[in-house]
């Protein structure tokens, strides 16, 4: 279980893509939320024009879901360029970026997904391409082998990372601009998914948009996901129109609870209050307990759970709080209320 959950901020291989581009954002004006970081861009984006000069390298930070890859297509509209988009994994080695690098046109945009999975090889191969617009590839291997420098049309370089602590010290410095994603409020969400809503051409009460947005996880793609399987319930099972009724019925029926929290994340909480006594437990030890994969806990449960404040990370291990014990209806036992001890940077 991981990308194909409803509430996973993960993109979804159910999506379907014609319908995420017709919800996506094309303006910096019809972006909602991220205000500090909208600002910045603005500024970068007009300091860049008044010079005549491509934009400078962007890194975009964040948790999944948020909008890195939409606003990486906003900025290539607003500075009337075209984007080129590839991922971290997708590159092997430096011949897969090469194919990229060399055929830029002067402030063209490369968007890099995943940018900390970029190979060690490949990250030190971008390096005089950011910083001076050449590279140095080796054309023949061996005894015989030889060393091109190719000059590059000046470009900007996106790179979008949910671990922005994996990226290298070196690598980071090289990008001249510096966004970060944050969780975006109800308020947000549930302007989100009333444009949403207008563009699907959906009749949907300001109520049920509401209850859509508080059971997003803060997530816009998890919003649009959800008003997509709320819209298909509706049309089957109801009138067409979005109603609190239809949002509950609908939702229940997929798992997700009034929070947001799906089957996944209950089963990790009841692990965890239930076989750990609330704790605190390491993360190995929830994950071998629940048949799960460390990764899977780690980035597709945790983060929400921390957000919300069900789960503490102390120095111990991970611990449940109070309220995420009145949330499943369960007494919380009083031998672990305690304060947490701090966290521990090698648990995250």
């Amino acid at each position: 279980m991981g990308r194909d959950r409803i509430i996973s901020p993960q993109p979804d291989v159910a999506d379907d893509e014609r319908t995420i581009q017709s919800l996506r954002p094309k303006r910096l004006t019809e972006c909602v939320g991220q205000e500090s970081l909208k600002q910045q861009l603005v500024i970068a984006m007009e300091a860049a024009k008044k010079r005549g000069e491509p934009l400078d390298h962007l890194l975009l930070d964040g948790p999944p879901g948020l909008g890195k890859t939409t606003i990486a297509n906003v900025v290539a509209e607003e500075m009337g360029t075209s984007l080129r988009i590839t991922s971290g994994p997708a590159i092997v080695k430096q011949a897969d970026l090469m194919t990229f690098l060399t055929n830029m046109e002067v402030g063209e945009i490369l968007f890099i997904d995943e940018i900390h999975r970029l190979p060690r090889v490949v990250e030190e191969f971008i390096y005089p391409a950011m910083e001076d617009f050449r590279i140095d590839f080796t054309v023949e291997s061996g005894l015989g082998g030889r060393t091109v420098n190719f000059a590059l049309n000046r470009f900007t370089l996106i790179g979008a990372t949910t671990r922005a602590g994996m990226l290298s010290a070196a690598l980071r410095d090289r990008f001249g601009v510096r966004l970060h994603f944050d969780f975006y409020t109800a308020d947000e969400l549930t302007e989100i998914v009333a444009r949403s809503a207008r563009r699907l051409e959906l009749d949907a009460d300001d109520e049920a948009l509401r209850m859509l947005a508080a059971r997003s996880r803060g997530t816009p793609r998890v919003a649009n996901r959800l008003l997509q399987r709320t819209r298909d319930y509706a049309q089957v099972r109801a009138d067409g129109s979005l109603t609190p009724p239809v949002v509950d019925k609908a939702l229940d029926m997929l798992g997700v609870d009034a929070l947001g929290l799906d089957d996944l994340d209950r089963n990790y909480l009841r692990t965890l209050m239930n076989v750990y006594n609330g704790g605190p437990a390491g993360i190995e030890a929830l994950a071998a307990s629940m048949g799960q994969e460390r990764d899977t806990l780690e980035d597709m449960v945790e983060p929400y759970l921390l957000q919300i404040a069900f789960v503490v990370r102390t120095r111990q291990g991970r611990q449940a709080t109070r309220e995420a014990y009145k949330h499943l209806a369960l007494p919380f036992p009083e031998q672990s209320d305690h304060d947490p001890v701090g966290e521990d940077p090698s648990l995250f």
